[in-house]
């Protein structure tokens, strides 16, 4: 929401110093891995400005030299337990991994290991020390303000996650995870957290809906609420984040911020994974990049983004397992998108439509009254010239609400640049790279000359009984007062 979005920027408890951003995790198990400087170069194409590495490799950390690019590198697990035991192994591996590189490197984060509690818990003893120990060879350094130290948690270590506020940290790790959030909170870093609501979606008996998986726009009946602090819950991302929040509360620890390491969908799976399609990863990842800056934050710290990392850049051909875990990247090693996303804001273009040819339509099976709520809201406050969609004009027929919607959608969209949230329109919207221009009428981003979109005409109302000379008779027929509230509600809510 706007407002606070305002209020972040002014009174932001997060410890980072910066706006809420969209990073990728960049795997490396390809069978034809691009090059360290074809992966800087297709982070540049996109304006993608962070990145989670899964070790410290020396090529790509030179290939990102000099590109601006804020660089989280990881200690890996398997140098983890010499690193977690040896102070002078965790200066030589923060000597070579680091101090070699910065500052013509930006590296911002070291993650100590990944899901280790979960995925090598024989490490659990040592990842403590680990931390403190490259902290202390940064301090060493005088960059201890400027790189931060944590470790990746999977969420399956927060039980009874729902509702959040009853959620707890595994109490068999307290000897762990006490002592680490000790660290973080006494050295200013922060809780990195890996969030993947598509394996709790396919968790056996799992009740999530996909919708509700999927940060799609759910009726005030179907959200979840939390019966201890009556908070709505609208998608799983905000309830797993809280839940950790909570957990977090419930060993005495509050001012800790989170950010999330890893999150994204996959585009294919097998026959027992009929969810893991394009259109649902473009889903979930298009609504988790407009969630996140929008800095919406979650119910129980609103207005307090929550920084994230995709899950990832490159499907991963050579990763084991079922169909999805080869298939979560954006791109594939070609650097061809699987699919297309094309957001804009907070000075971070994900834009994976190389071609730059998208055109924002009327979601199908949407809402006759909220498309015409939106087409309202598009030709009069959102100053699209409809005039195109009069009678008699080239783009009047078919004579449907989701045609004329369509058309007014995407000269909005095209109109603000294809901005984030400008495709949304309170869900009744969404991205296509399928041109819906046809016969004589031209849709804005086609690529020819077509209607100019910065009028002020009034979209005909497919609903109205007026003729073609009163367009959108629905919409000035509200009286002045309800449309004072009105305009404010549909500013607020459809385009934020």
């Amino acid at each position: 929401m706007v407002w606070l979005f305002l209020l972040f920027l002014l009174v932001s408890v997060s410890s980072a110093d910066e706006d809420p951003f969209i990073g990728v995790n960049i795997g490396t198990l390809l069978a034809d891995m691009p090059s360290p400087t074809q992966v800087a170069s297709l982070l540049k194409s996109q304006s993608i400005r962070h990145v989670r590495l899964y070790d410290a490799d020396n090529a790509m950390l030179v290939a990102l030299a000099n590109t601006g690019v804020r660089v989280t590198v990881t200690v890996p697990n398997d140098e983890l337990l010499g690193v977690g035991q040896s102070n002078s192994t965790a200066a030589n591996w923060v000597s070579k991994h680091v101090l070699a590189h910065v500052p013509a490197t930006n590296i911002t984060a070291i993650a100590v290991g990944s899901e280790v509690l979960s995925s090598l818990p024989n490490a659990a003893p040592v990842i403590v020390s680990a931390m403190k120990f490259v902290h202390a060879a940064l301090v060493a350094a005088d960059l201890d303000s400027t790189i931060k130290v944590s470790t990746p948690l999977a969420s399956s270590i927060i039980l009874d996650s729902f509702p959040p506020s009853q959620a707890f940290f595994n109490r068999s790790w307290d000897s762990v995870t006490v002592p680490m959030l000790k660290f973080l909170q006494s050295t200013n870093s922060y809780l990195m957290l890996n969030v993947y609501p598509y394996y709790d979606y396919m968790r056996p008996k799992s009740r999530i809906r996909l919708d509700y998986a999927l940060f799609r726009p759910l009726p005030p009946n179907k959200e979840a609420v939390d019966a201890n602090t009556l908070l709505h819950y609208t998608n799983v991302f905000d309830a797993i984040v809280d839940a950790a929040y909570f957990a977090m509360a419930y060993l005495n620890f509050t001012n800790i911020p989170i950010k999330v390491l890893e999150s994204g969908w996959p585009s294919k799976g097998d026959s027992s994974e009929p969810d893991a399609t394009m259109d649902n990863a473009n889903t979930y990842n298009s609504n988790l990049i407009r969630h996140v800056l929008n800095s919406t934050g979650t119910p129980k710290h609103p207005g307090v983004a929550v920084s994230t990392y995709i899950y990832e850049l490159y499907n991963e051909d050579q990763r084991p397992g079922a169909v999805s875990e080869k298939n979560w990247g954006l791109f594939d090693a070609n650097g061809v998108p699987v699919y297309t996303l094309h957001l804009t804001g907070s000075g971070l273009v994900l834009a994976n439509d190389t071609a730059n040819e998208t055109y924002c339509v009327a979601r199908e099976g949407a809402d006759a009254k909220m498309l015409q709520a939106a087409l309202d809201w598009a030709c009069g406050p959102g100053k699209v010239d409809c005039s195109a969609l009069m009678q008699g004009q080239p783009c009047y027929d078919p004579d449907t609400v989701e045609a004329h919607a369509t058309y007014a959608f995407d000269a909005y969209y095209h109109q603000m640049g294809m901005a984030l949230g400008t495709c949304f329109f309170n869900g009744v919207a969404a991205i296509t790279t399928t041109n819906p221009s046809h016969e004589t009428c031209l849709f804005p981003g086609s690529g020819k000359n077509g209607t100019l979109i910065n009028g002020t005409s009034l979209a005909p109302s497919a609903n109205s009984t007026s003729d073609s000379s009163a367009p959108c008779q629905s919409w000035r027929s509200i009286n002045v007062a309800l449309f004072a509230g009105m305009l404010m509600l549909l500013s607020i809510t459809i385009f934020t």
